[in-house]
C-alpha cells in the first residue's frame, strides 16, 4: 500500500514529514511557513493589538495583548497565530482563523510554563546554518501539556513569555478577567440566602425562604426538635473560615460554643453539615483537636458539644445513638501533628467513640500524584507535547506478538502515579461514613488537620451518597456552596490564584532550559528518584493542590457505578471544572466566605451557576449536561457501594480528552443515547402534528356527514312535497274536468337572451320558472271548455251538478263565487272553498222555496 502523496504547492502539512525530519531538522515544519513575510507583518508587541479586536471568538471585555504569527503547535503539527489576551491564550489556525481547542487555554488554568531551546541535529556539514529552535511549554491544570514553536530571530517568544509573566500571576485579585467582565447577564444572587435555604431544608422548614431582611435582622436562627441555626459567627469573629451561620445541637448554648472553639485548630469547632430526616443522625465536621504531643489536653465544652451529636434513638428512648470519629489522615500523620499541638481525640474522653483513620495523604502528595498522572498521559497518549504518538516513541512495541515491555512499563507508571489509589481512598472513606449513617443510624464526626481539604472531600461525597437531592442540578450547587465554599476550602491557594492580601501563595514555576535534543516530557525524568526529590522540594512552599479536582473525579466514579442516579452528566462536570479553573466567574475566588464578602465578589463578578443554567435552558433535557439515563424514582434513597466496586478508573471525559480525544469520545455512550432521545422527541412532535391533522380531517368529515344528512332530509322532504303536489294536481285536474273544462300544461326551454327577456317582461300571461338544473323554462297553462259531447261523458260533472244545492233549475249557480268545483270531497271528489263562503252575504232568498 502506497502512502498518500503530499499536496502540491509550496506548503505541506507536518504530517507528511517523517519523524526524523520533524524532530532533527532538515526541511521540516519550520520551512512550511513563509518566514520571510513575518518581518512585513505586525510582530508580537506589548501594546494592545487592533488587528484581532473584532474576532467573533473573543468574549465580553476580552482584549488582545500580544500577537504571534507563524507559531507551530507542536502537539498536532499545526501552524497558526497565537494571541495572548487578558483571559487566555488563543491559538488560531493559519488562514481560517479557527480556534484550535488544544492550543487555547485560559491563563488561570496554566500551572506553569517555561522556555526551551531545541538544538537541531543534522548529519550534513551545513548544520551550523540551522539555528536552535525556540519552544514554549505550557503545562495546564486540566491535564494537558502544550508546546508552541517559534521561529528564531523573531523575538515573538520573548514577547509572549513576558506577557504570560504579567498576566498569569496578577498581583491583586481585582486584576483577574472576571472583574473586567463584570456581572454581564450571569448575575450572582446572594450566596448567603442560598446557604440559609439549604439549612431550612435540612431542618424540615423548606416552606420558609431566606431574604436579605432576614439576614440583616438575624431572624434566620430557626430550629427544630434537635438542631438550631446559630448566628454566633455573623461577623466572623468566632471563626474567620466558617460561614456566617451554621447548625449546632439545640442543647448547646452560644457561650458553650465560644469556649469549645478554642480547643480546635483555626477555631473550626464541630458543627453539623448534614442531618438525616426522621432518624436524627448527623454528619459533623471540624478541625483536629489541640490535644498536644502527649494527648493529655482536654476540653469539657468540646466533649459536651461532640456528645450532643449522640441523640437518643427513636425506637429505644433509653439508648443513646452511636458516634464515630473519622480522622481522614494516616495515623502516623495525626501523631506527628501532636508535636505541633494538634493530634487526634482519645476514645475514652468521647463516650468510648471509635476513632477511625482513613489514611488519605496531604495536599503535597496529591499535587505530585496529579503531576505524574499528567505526564503519564502526555507520554502514552495518542498525541504528545513533542508531536509524536506513543506508537512511534516505543520502537520495540509491536502489537503482533512482539516485545510488550513498553506496555508493562506504562501500566506500572500509571500505578506509580498513585492517583487512582488516592481516589479509591476517598471513595472508601465516604462510603464508610454513608454506611454508618444509613445502616446504623449513627452520627459521624469527620476531621483532618485544618478541616478544609480532606474533611470537605469526605463529608460532601458522603452527603452525595446519602441524599438524592444532592444528585440533582440544584442539589449539587447547594452541596458545593455549603461544604466547599461556605466552610472555607481555600480555593485561591489550591487553584493557584491571588488572594485578598494582594499576592498569591501560588509560586508559578518558570524555567529556561536548553538541551542537545528535543526536551522530553517531564514524565520521562519523574521516574528517577533524584528528579522526584527535586520536584518535591520545589513545592515546599506551594499550597497549590488539585483537591477539588480529585473530589469531582470521585463524583465521576460514582456516576460510572450508578449511571441512572444523577440528573447531570459527566460532560457537565467537565464544563464545570473548566469554568472553575479558568476563573472566568467569581464564585470560587478567595479562600473563605469572609474574603469573598470583603471583595464584593457577588456584586462584581458573574456567577458560574447562572452561566451553566443558561446553557441548559437552550435545549432543556436534551442538553449535553443532562443525563438521559436519570431515573429519580429508582434511586430515591442512599447509594451504598460495596467495597468490591470501589475500583476507580481514569475519568475519560476529563483525563483523556487531550491525550486520547477519540477514546474519550468513544467512552461517552450517553452521546448516542442523547441523539436517540432527540430523534425520539422529534418523532413525538411529528406524531402530535399528525394527530392534530387527523383530528382536523375527522372534524371535517363529521361536518360533511352532518351536511349530507341535512341534504338527505331535504331531499326526502322535497320528494314528499312532490308526492303531495302530484296528488293535488290530479285532484285539480279532475275538478276542472268536472266543470267541463280541460287543463293542459306545456313547458318550453328558452335561452337567456336580453331581447327575449325584455319581451317576456312585457308578457304577463306566461309564467317563468327556473328548473332544478338552473335552466330557464316557460310553463304555460291553458284551460278550455269541453264540448257538449265531452261534457256529457263527464260523469263526475253530472254527479256534481245533480248534488249541488245551489244550482237552479235553469242550471245557474246561486253562489258563483263559492268555487264549488275544487276537488276534495270523499264522496264525489269535490272540495268547497270555505273562504268564499265567508265572503258571501247570504240572503234569505237563497233559502226560499221556488
Amino acid at each position: 500500500m502506497t502512502s498518500p502523496r503530499p499536496p502540491s504547492g509550496r506548503q505541506r502539512p507536518l504530517r507528511y514529514y517523517s519523524d526524523s525530519e520533524r524532530i532533527e531538522g532538515g526541511s521540516g515544519s519550520w520551512d512550511t511557513l513563509e518566514w520571510n513575510k513575518l518581518d512585513s507583518q505586525q510582530t508580537a508587541s506589548g501594546s494592545s493589538s487592533t488587528s484581532f479586536a473584532n474576532l467573533s471568538c473573543l468574549l465580553e471585555s476580552e482584549r488582545v495583548i500580544v500577537e504571534g504569527y507563524g507559531v507551530v503547535l507542536i502537539n498536532t503539527d499545526e501552524a497558526g497565530t497565537l494571541l495572548v489576551t487578558n483571559f487566555r491564550i488563543l491559538f488560531l489556525s493559519e488562514g481560517t482563523r479557527k480556534v484550535i481547542p488544544l492550543g487555547t487555554i485560559p491563563l488561570a488554568t496554566i500551572e506553569k510554563f517555561n522556555k526551551m531551546v531545541l538544538k537541531v541535529q543534522s548529519n550534513n556539514r551545513q548544520s551550523d546554518k540551522n539555528p536552535p529552535r525556540r519552544l514554549l511549554q505550557v503545562t495546564g491544570k486540566d491535564m494537558r501539556i502544550i508546546v508552541y514553536g517559534f521561529r528564531p530571530k523573531t523575538k515573538q517568544r520573548r514577547s509572549v513569555f513576558d506577557a504570560l509573566l504579567r498576566c498569569t500571576k496578577p498581583e491583586r485579585v481585582w486584576d483577574l478577567y472576571t472583574f473586567a467582565c463584570g456581572l454581564s447577564k450571569f448575575g450572582n444572587a446572594n450566596p448567603k440566602e442560598r446557604l440559609l435555604n439549604e439549612y431550612f431544608r435540612l431542618l424540615g422548614r423548606s416552606s420558609i425562604r431566606a431574604s436579605m431582611d432576614m439576614i440583616e435582622d438575624g431572624s434566620f436562627t430557626l430550629e427544630n426538635e434537635l438542631w438550631r441555626i446559630s448566628d454566633l459567627n455573623s461577623n466572623y469573629n468566632l471563626c474567620q473560615t466558617y460561614p456566617f451561620a451554621f447548625m449546632v445541637p439545640k442543647s448547646i448554648s452560644d457561650e458553650e460554643l465560644l469556649q469549645a472553639c478554642s480547643f480546635r485548630a483555626k477555631c473550626r469547632l464541630p458543627v453539623i453539615t448534614w442531618c438525616q430526616p426522621g432518624s436524627g443522625a448527623v454528619i459533623a465536621r471540624s478541625s483536629q483537636p489541640l490535644v498536644g504531643l502527649m494527648m493529655n489536653m482536654r476540653s469539657n465544652y468540646d466533649e459536651k458539644l461532640v456528645a450532643a451529636f449522640c441523640t437518643q434513638l427513636g425506637a429505644n428512648k433509653g439508648e443513646r445513638r452511636k458516634l464515630y470519629i473519622a480522622d481522614a489522615r494516616p495515623r502516623k500523620n495525626a501523631l506527628a501533628n501532636g508535636a505541633m499541638g494538634g493530634g487526634s481525640e482519645s476514645s475514652s474522653n468521647y463516650f468510648q467513640s471509635p476513632i477511625v483513620f482513613f489514611g488519605i495523604d496531604n495536599i503535597h502528595a496529591m499535587r505530585e500524584s496529579y503531576s505524574r498522572l499528567r505526564d503519564y498521559l502526555d507520554m502514552h497518549g495518542a498525541t504528545s507535547s513533542d508531536g509524536r504518538s506513543s506508537f512511534l516513541r516505543h520502537t520495540g512495541w509491536t502489537w503482533g506478538g512482539g516485545n510488550l515491555s513498553s506496555m508493562s512499563a506504562s501500566v506500572s507508571l500509571l500505578g506509580d502515579s498513585g492517583w487512582l489509589i488516592h481516589i479509591q481512598n476517598v471513595l472508601a472513606g465516604a462510603a464508610w461514613i454513608a454506611a454508618r449513617v444509613a445502616v446504623e443510624s449513627a452520627s459521624v464526626l469527620v476531621h483532618c488537620s485544618d478541616g478544609w481539604d480532606r474533611t470537605t472531600q469526605l463529608v460532601s461525597l458522603a452527603c452525595l451518597m446519602l441524599d438524592p437531592y444532592y444528585r440533582t442540578f440544584a442539589g449539587f450547587q447547594a452541596l458545593v456552596e455549603k461544604d466547599w465554599l461556605a466552610f472555607g476550602h481555600p480555593f485561591s491557594d489550591r487553584v493557584g490564584m491571588p488572594n485578598i492580601s494582594g499576592s498569591g501563595n501560588f509560586d508559578l514555576p518558570r524555567q529556561s532550559s536548553s538541551a542537545g535534543s528535543y526536551p522530553s516530557s517531564p514524565v520521562r525524568q519523574s521516574t528517577q528518584s533524584a528528579a522526584s526529590q527535586s520536584a518535591s522540594s520545589s513545592h515546599a512552599q506551594n499550597n497549590y493542590s488539585p483537591i477539588f479536582t480529585q473530589w469531582v473525579d470521585s463524583v465521576s466514579q460514582l456516576m460510572r457505578m450508578y449511571p441512572c442516579a444523577f440528573e447531570f452528566s459527566p460532560t457537565f462536570l467537565v464544563d464545570f471544572m473548566d469554568c472553575l479553573l479558568s476563573c472566568r466567574f467569581g464564585n470560587f475566588l478567595c479562600n473563605s466566605e469572609k474574603e469573598r464578602q470583603q471583595c464584593g465578589i457577588a456584586e462584581a463578578c458573574g456567577c458560574i451557576w447562572a452561566y451553566l443554567t443558561d446553557l441548559r435552558s437552550v435545549a432543556a433535557t436534551s442538553h449535553v449536561h443532562c443525563n438521559p439515563f436519570y431515573d429519580p424514582l429508582k434511586y430515591d434513597g442512599p447509594l451504598l457501594p460495596p467495597a468490591a466496586s470501589l475500583a476507580p478508573t481514569l475519568w475519560p471525559q476529563f483525563h483523556l480528552r487531550w491525550a486520547c480525544p477519540e477514546e474519550a469520545k468513544a467512552a461517552d455512550i450517553e452521546v448516542q443515547c442523547r441523539a436517540m432521545r432527540v430523534k425520539y422527541s422529534e418523532m413525538q412532535k411529528d406524531k402530535e402534528a399528525t394527530e392534530r391533522r387527523v383530528d382536523e380531517i375527522s372534524f371535517a368529515m363529521e361536518s360533511l356527514s352532518a351536511e349530507l344528512l341535512r341534504e338527505r332530509r331535504m331531499s326526502w322532504s322535497a320528494r314528499e312535497s312532490a308526492k303531495r303536489a302530484t296528488k293535488e294536481y290530479r285532484a285539480l285536474t279532475r275538478a276542472v274536468q268536472s266543470l267541463g273544462c280541460k287543463i293542459n300544461f306545456t313547458t318550453s326551454d328558452i335561452e337567456d337572451d336580453p331581447l327575449e327577456n325584455n319581451n317576456n317582461n312585457n308578457n304577463n300571461n306566461t309564467p317563468r320558472r327556473r328548473d332544478r338544473q338552473g335552466n330557464n323554462s316557460d310553463v304555460s297553462v291553458s284551460i278550455s271548455v269541453m264540448s257538449e259531447e265531452n261534457r256529457a261523458e263527464n260523469q263526475v260533472g253530472r254527479v256534481c251538478e245533480a248534488l249541488c244545492p245551489l244550482r237552479t233549475r235553469e242550471g245557474v249557480c246561486r253562489w258563483p263565487e263559492a268555487g264549488c268545483a275544487h276537488l276534495g270531497s270523499q264522496f264525489v271528489g269535490l272540495k268547497t272553498n270555505f273562504d268564499a263562503f265567508d265572503r258571501l252575504s247570504i240572503q234569505e232568498s237563497y233559502f226560499k222555496s221556488e
